[in-house]
């Protein structure tokens, strides 16, 4: 029997990532271990999803085909942008050093990674483009890294790279939802540290935000994400490829720079933006990880396993013996430490 094909626009995708997040969000309130460990909805439900489309294909009923990567792009786009709206510049200013060494750090444990998953690759005769999906590109750089540069290896022969990438980059977030407390927590107990500026201090409240504020964040957003094409654009004239979500980030942080010389106060504005960017940034998971087509990973199943275990172990032990003695080996390191873990094993979002 032949196995049907059913074809999803993209509207249909959409709508099917949104009831993967509600799906997601019912189970985290069911099953309280998945709030605990910040599993995001999106990562839960669309988990569920992707293994029933393989259940469904490994039944011959009907195998799902998806049209996303446009809408999918956008949401990306919009969540990098508001992510650069956040970055302030006195906020950068006031980490000094620190900053510059964890970027040094960000850059070698990146570098590290690539080494690392080419090493084992080649020690079990899995293909570099491949062994380079479970590197720095669906780990520090997440899903959007991941979707970015996948095709250009299947281009070059390596028909599941894109699968492996998403794979990859959706492992990195759960293992690094998962592992970042109970390191921080080993860390802090195990060299007795604590942070006296919070005792006796409750949270600050979450500031109210309205319609307007909403809707001139998505605005704003818009205005981040042409900028970013016409400096992708600009570079890709001089010869360089340079990842659009990064670009739109940059027209973020340029927006930013504007909101804070202007006078006023824009916190409301703000944290609009960031609801915004935590808008799409749930879309943007949930329809990575629905439209997986898992059953492509079938024949690399063991060898993926190892490559990304290695990956995990190896980040752990970078952020604890280099991150958090070269930041100063107190409660700060601790947490810089921790969020370096989550910068390694799921981008901006798990840090």
């Amino acid at each position: 029997m032949e196995r049907m094909i059913l074809q999803l626009g993209m509207f249909e995708t959409l709508a099917l990532a949104v009831l993967a997040i509600y799906l997601g969000n019912y189970l985290r309130k069911v099953f309280p271990i998945l709030k605990k460990y910040c599993l995001p909805a999106s990562v839960v439900g669309g988990t569920i999803f992707a293994v029933i489309s393989m259940v469904l294909y490994y039944s011959n009923v009907v195998e799902l085909s998806f049209e996303f990567k446009a809408i999918n792009s956008l949401f990306y786009c919009i969540f990098f942008a508001a992510s650069g709206a956040a970055a302030s510049l006195s906020l950068l200013k006031q980490g000094g050093k620190l900053v510059i060494i964890f970027t040094i750090l960000a850059a070698a444990l990146a570098a590290c990674q690539n080494a690392l998953a080419l090493f084992v690759g080649n020690l079990m005769g899995v293909n570099p483009l491949i062994s380079m999906m479970t590197g720095s590109i669906p780990m520090t750089g997440g899903h959007g890294n991941a979707a970015a540069f996948a095709p250009i290896a299947v281009e070059a022969g390596a028909s599941a790279a894109m699968e492996v990438a998403i794979a990859a980059a959706t492992f990195g977030l759960i293992s690094g939802c998962i592992l970042g407390g109970p390191f921080g927590n080993f860390i802090i107990k195990r060299h007795k540290l604590e942070d006296p500026a919070l005792d006796g201090k409750e949270a600050v409240p979450t500031m109210p935000i309205d319609k307007n504020s909403v809707v001139n964040a998505m605005f704003l957003m818009c205005i981040a994400l042409g900028i970013g094409q016409v400096v992708t654009l600009i570079l890709k004239k001089y010869g360089i490829s340079f990842p659009i979500h990064v670009s739109c980030m940059l027209g973020g942080i340029l927006i930013r720079l504007f909101f804070d010389k202007k006078a006023g106060n824009h916190e409301m504005l703000y944290e609009a933006i960031e609801t915004v960017g935590e808008f799409s940034l749930g879309l943007f998971v949930s329809m990575s990880i629905i439209t997986m087509k898992l059953w492509q990973l079938s024949g690399l199943g063991s060898a993926l396993v190892v490559l990304l275990v290695v990956q995990v172990i190896f980040i752990i032990l970078f952020c604890y013996f280099l991150t958090f003695n070269l930041l100063g080996r107190n409660y700060d390191a601790a947490i810089m430490a921790v969020g370096h873990t989550g910068f390694g094993l799921g981008a901006v979002p798990v840090s």
